[in-house]
């Protein structure tokens, strides 16, 4: 695949004007941010999961953000300023990808009288504390023993996330022995203080490569109760169509909410995420209706053959879900078959999005209601 060089990305953005930033166009968004709320709003009781920013000023919290969900620059976010407020953004792409996500300033202890920490941690979801590789963390590290301590006492059922972050600068060692450090000394702190049962994921981060995504996605998927039955449909379907690793994909943030059960390759995923952005800027010069632009509908596939007789293939699930597949060449020559078991894939995944739509609205209208368990027809052979 080809690739250009910084300096044509600063001549493309000169060209085609300030709107231009990386692979999409930035009025093609999730929708429009909140505006600014009291806290009571911010926390308001509804059923999403939330995903809490957390961590020390300057540790990359904001520009994580920025970066997977508002197609920002790395180098963009240089500019940015400090967090002085909690920022909240409902992420609604579709019954899978629904979430509220927070990002708290770091000079702000949220565990003081003054604020309601109920509100603040509690229902399903995740907390994300971002320490920066790059400084000092023992000062991180504290904080990170206290904000879990306090959050797992307030809510036990809070999943806690801790990104390293911006290792980019760092050598592969200095990594290694970084992310060995902090896990040692964050996990012997929870057995000095009695919680060992408290469980720490830990992910090496840089928002100039596909590490943020990635971290990101195992996130998310974390508080998608329907991944199982996702991961069961993708298993089915690569079994029964010669495709060598599966991803789907929410096309907006690049992160993959399922795959199947084999080890992810950060280099294939890497490619998928570069196959998503060619289609999008091929979508976002030709793909017009009407002179409404389209960036991904309904009808968007694509073909991508490798030097090495890979194939890279892309179909839409949805508006904001797509399925990206590797497979070898020869095993493509049965593209029919790929295509059919697509179609049984998409309607399989289309009765889970209609149990979840429906699980949804049985949620807002009841504050204890009783889910049940449905199943749902994968694709054959």
């Amino acid at each position: 695949m080809a690739s250009y060089s910084q300096e044509d990305e600063e001549h493309y953005r000169g060209e085609f004007g300030a709107s231009f930033v990386g692979s999409y166009p930035k009025d093609y968004v999730y929708g429009p941010e909140d505006p600014d709320q009291d806290i009571s709003n911010i926390f308001s009781s509804d059923q999403k999961p939330k995903i809490l920013l957390m961590g020390l000023r300057r540790s990359g919290k904001s520009s994580i953000q920025k970066v997977v969900f508002h197609k920002m620059t790395p180098n963009e976010t240089l500019f940015l300023e400090s967090t002085n407020k909690i920022e909240s953004e409902n992420i609604s792409n579709s019954s899978f990808v629904q979430f509220k996500i927070l990002d708290f300033p770091g000079q702000i202890d949220f565990f003081e009288p003054s604020f309601d920490s109920e509100k603040i941690f509690g229902g399903h979801g995740a907390l994300v504390f971002v320490i920066d590789a790059q400084d000092d963390y023992m000062e991180a590290t504290q904080r990170l023993h206290q904000t879990v301590l306090r959050a797992h006492k307030v809510n036990p059922n809070l999943r806690f996330e801790v990104f390293i972050h911006k290792v980019d600068g760092l050598s592969d060692d200095i990594k290694i022995e970084t992310q060995r450090d902090i896990h040692q000394r964050a996990n012997d702190d929870l057995i000095d203080a009695g919680m060992e049962q408290i469980h720490l994921s830990f992910y090496l981060t840089s928002i100039y490569d596909h590490s943020i995504f990635e971290a990101f996605s195992k996130v998310v998927q974390k508080l998608i109760p329907q991944l199982p039955t996702l991961e069961n449909l993708l298993n089915i379907f690569i079994s029964n169509s010669g495709i060598e690793k599966a991803f789907l994909f929410d096309v907006l943030s690049k992160i993959y909410i399922a795959t199947d059960s084999s080890p992810v390759d950060m280099q294939s995923y890497e490619l998928c995420c570069e196959m998503i952005d060619v289609v999008i800027d091929i979508s976002d010069i030709y793909g017009k209706d009407e002179g409404v632009q389209v960036p991904f509908d309904k009808e968007s596939s694509s073909i991508i053959k490798l030097n090495n007789a890979t194939i890279l293939y892309l179909r839409e699930v949805s508006r904001y879900l797509a399925l990206v597949c590797i497979l070898r060449e020869d095993n493509f020559e049965r593209q029919g078959l790929i295509d059919y078991n697509f179609l049984c894939f998409r309607n399989a995944i289309q009765e889970v999005f209609d149990v979840r739509t429906n699980q949804l609205q049985q949620m807002n209208c009841s504050s204890s209601p009783h889910l049940q368990t449905n199943h749902v027809n994968g694709p054959t052979s």
